[in-house]
């Protein structure tokens, strides 16, 4: 994959590059800033941007700013958010915007190389991937959080991490029929009736639209 990367940290920055480029992918700009950014994906059309949210010039939510401009721009740009934070509000209007090929990951929970390379194929192949600590701290945000019980928004945070019912049964200890029935009644109260694993994360997504 062409691969653009913003990313302040000069440390940061390097090693994820030096780590794209052993594993087989083009790193066609390393920036700095948002404005950077932006320019960069107009010029080479990347198949992906790695987008830190923290960046200059106030160090506050200028990495999501731009990806949001990006997305307006193209609704299926693809693109990853790693970043140290969840940046609240900001996060959840990009996440609920556009058209898939989105993910957003914190840097300190990455802890296996070749699942963060499947996340950048599943991303730029237009799927969505999010942190289940950014999924749980919006849904805490959401106004009709009292849509799902408790053990269903747990089921759901698991669901926007891409696993399967089996890896929710294990990690909730119940069984894997329990979870089934979860779901079920979690895409009764969401609209949704497709049980795949697009409309699995869509079911966060959805929730947090509203």
């Amino acid at each position: 994959m062409r691969i653009v990367i913003a990313e302040d940290s000069a440390l940061l920055r390097e090693g994820l590059a030096r780590l794209l480029t052993t594993a087989g992918h083009e790193v066609i700009a390393a920036v700095t800033d948002g404005d950077a950014l932006l320019d960069a994906v107009r010029m080479h059309q990347p198949d992906l941007s790695i987008i830190d949210v923290r960046m200059p010039p106030t160090h506050t939510d200028e990495g999501i700013k731009a990806a949001e401009a990006l997305r307006l721009v193209n609704p299926s740009e693809p693109i990853l958010v790693l970043s140290q934070i969840v940046s609240g509000r900001a996060a959840a209007e990009l996440l609920t915007t556009g058209d898939g090929a989105i993910g957003y990951l914190l840097k300190d929970r990455v802890g296996n190389v070749d699942e963060f390379l499947g996340v950048l194929e599943t991303i730029a192949g237009g799927g969505e991937v999010i942190d289940p600590q950014v999924v749980r701290k919006l849904l805490r945000r959401g106004s009709s959080l009292d849509k799902l019980t408790p053990r269903e928004s747990e089921v759901l945070a698991l669901m926007a991490e891409g696993k399967t019912n089996t890896a929710i049964a294990n990690e909730l200890v119940i069984t894997a029929a329990a979870v089934a029935k979860h779901i079920n009644r979690i895409f009764a109260k969401l609209d949704l009736g497709d049980d795949s694993t697009h409309r699995r994360v869509e079911a966060v997504l959805t929730y947090l639209r509203q």
